[in-house]
C-alpha cells in the first residue's frame, strides 16, 4: 500500500536514569506510552487547525517533520487563516510494543485504530536522549490483521533488532537506494515500492517532450534513525527513510508546467526548461532472519517536500 500522508505530533517524555547503559524498557510503563499517544492526537489536531509550519520541528522528527513542514506551508499558502473547522483525529484501541534496550535513541510503537479509515495506524515514537521529548519519527498504515506478531519476554517487553537479519536495519536505506538505481541485488521482494516503481520510472525516462533523471539517496542516524522490532519468526519489522529527487528536463521549445496546488506552493526558482522535485519516503518493511529471503514492503509513504524550477 502506497500512501502520501502528512503527520504532526506533540509528545512529552520523562528522564530515564542510566538509559545509555542499562537494558530497560524505553518507557517506564504503558501508562506513559498512552500519555504520549494522547499528546500525539492533541498536537496533530492543533497543527492542522492552525496550519502553522513552526509547530512541526517541535513535535516531529525525521521524515515526518519534513513532510509536516511542507504540508503546512502548502496548505497555509492556500488557506492563510488556518482551518479552525478541521475534523479532529481520534486514535483509540491502542496496543503498545515497548522494547527493553540500552543506549539512545529509545523508541516504542503505538498500534492504533483511527477514525480516518479502516487501517491500523502504527506510530513510532522516538526520544533522542534523556533531555529530549518524545516525537514521532515514523507512521505506517497497515490493514487489520497484517501487523506482525512481536517477540516479547515474560513481562511483555519487546526486543529492538539490529543484527541477525537478512539486511541489517542500518543498511536498509542504502540497499533500497541502490535497488532503485540499479534494480540489482535481489534483497527486496517484487511489489509496488520496488519493481513496479522502477517500471513506472522507466516509462518517464524519455518521452517526446521531456526526459527524467532520478537520484535516490539514503538517510540514517542521527536525524533519520532506522528502527526495528524483533518478530516471533526471528525476523523484524523495520522502519527507515530515503530521499528521492526527480529532475524533469523539457525538449527545446517546451517549458515545464506545474498545475498541482501543493507543488505550486512549494515551488522555488523559475520554470524555464526543467523542474526538480524532491521527495522523502518512510517505509515499514518485514525483514526476514534468513539471508536468502527477501525484504517485503508493508507500507511506504512518500511526499513532496520541495520543487525548484530552472
Amino acid at each position: 500500500m502506497l500512501l502520501a500522508l502528512p503527520l504532526l505530533v506533540l509528545a512529552t517524555g520523562c528522564v530515564t536514569v542510566h538509559g545509555e547503559r542499562a537494558v530497560i524498557p524505553s518507557v517506564k510503563d504503558r501508562a506513559e506510552a498512552r500519555t504520549v499517544l494522547e499528546h500525539f492526537t492533541d498536537g496533530y489536531n492543533e497543527a492542522y487547525r492552525k496550519l502553522d509550519p513552526a509547530l512541526v520541528d517541535r513535535v516531529e522528527s525525521g521524515a515526518l517533520a519534513e513532510i509536516g513542514r511542507a504540508d503546512m506551508a502548502a496548505q497555509r499558502a492556500i488557506t492563510p487563516g488556518g482551518n479552525p473547522g478541521y475534523p479532529g483525529l481520534v486514535l483509540d484501541d491502542a496496543r503498545f510494543t515497548i522494547p527493553k534496550m540500552a543506549g539512545w535513541p529509545k523508541f516504542f510503537l503505538a498500534d492504533t485504530r483511527s477514525n480516518r479509515d479502516r487501517n491500523r495506524w502504527l506510530v513510532v515514537f522516538v526520544r533522542e536522549n534523556a533531555d529530549a521529548r518524545w516525537r514521532a519519527a515514523y507512521l505506517s498504515l497497515l490493514a487489520p490483521g497484517s501487523v506482525p506478531q512481536f517477540a516479547t519476554d515474560k513481562d511483555g517487553w519487546a526486543q529492538a533488532a539490529d543484527a541477525g537479519l537478512a539486511v541489517e536495519p542500518r543498511a536498509l536505506s542504502t540497499a533500497y537506494a541502490d535497488f532503485l538505481r540499479t534494480g540489482d541485488g535481489g534483497r527486496f521482494a517484487p511489489g509496488p515500492a520496488t519493481t513496479q516503481l522502477r517500471a513506472e520510472r522507466a516509462k518517464l525516462a524519455r518521452t517526446p517532450t521531456f526526459w527524467t533523471e532520478y537520484i535516490d539517496t539514503p538517510e540514517g542516524a542521527p536525524g533519520f534513525p532506522p528502527l526495528a522490532l524483533r518478530t516471533r519468526d526471528g525476523g523484524a519489522l523495520a522502519f527507515f527513510t530515503a530521499r528521492h529527487r526527480e529532475r524533469r528536463a523539457m525538449v527545446q521549445g517546451v517549458r515545464p508546467e506545474v498545475t498541482d496546488s501543493r507543488t505550486k506552493a512549494l515551488l522555488k526558482g523559475s520554470l524555464k526548461q526543467a523542474v526538480t522535485y524532491t521527495r522523502v519516503s518512510e517505509s515499514a518493511v518485514q525483514v526476514p532472519a534468513k539471508s536468502t529471503a527477501q525484504v517485503v514492503f508493508l507500507n511506504r509513504i512518500e511526499s513532496l517536500t520541495a520543487a525548484r524550477g530552472e
